[in-house]
């Protein structure tokens, strides 16, 4: 992946790291630490939690070094009327998923994640198809995600962005593929 995904409509931004999103980086680590502390978003994905502002800060100090060694690519989703970010959708390399994962091929995964109060309103459902595509017209080839099989939402969304279900991951996760 070479260049950052943007998008944006009436009510929301997808953007990577932004120069005035850095000059309000405590803020910043605030709207993310909301978002990986949230029991609803993290239900099927306790071990993204954070547990304090302060890991929120080194979590977003790792992610501007991965973006710009290649290793994962971290976007906001921005509510524009609140300034405030709701979501990020994480673009992970091939290289970093051989860190964690232990499969036959390796594309680039996709992540996405909402605080419990952008839920239920059909926000990914808008957002992740284009993604995909800006993603797809940019030179990736295959994408992957993995859901676990009580994520409901989570593979409605897929479906919809032209996943398909590939294989069983592990006891309760499955592979998705688009290509």
């Amino acid at each position: 992946m070479t260049r950052p995904l943007h998008f944006e409509n009436d009510q929301y931004i997808v953007h990577s790291f932004r120069p005035e999103d850095l000059e309000r980086f405590a803020e910043l680590a605030a709207d993310v630490f909301l978002v990986l502390s949230d029991d609803h978003t993290l239900r099927y994905l306790p071990g993204k939690r954070l547990e304090s502002q302060l890991e929120a800060e080194q979590y977003l100090r790792t992610q501007i070094i991965n973006f710009h060694t290649g290793k994962n690519y971290l976007h906001f989703i921005t509510d524009k009327q609140l300034g405030k970010v709701i979501g990020m959708i994480d673009v992970i390399s091939p290289e970093l998923a051989r860190e964690h994962y232990r499969i036959e091929q390796y594309p680039y995964f996709i992540e996405f994640y909402l605080r419990s109060s952008a839920t239920g309103c059909y926000l990914m459902t808008e957002l992740l198809p284009v993604i995909v595509d800006q993603l797809l017209e940019g030179g990736i080839k295959k994408l992957g995600a993995v859901v676990n099989r009580e994520n409901t939402a989570a593979k409605k969304v897929l479906k919809k962005a032209r996943f398909f279900r590939r294989q069983p991951f592990d006891l309760l996760q499955d592979l998705y593929e688009c290509n």
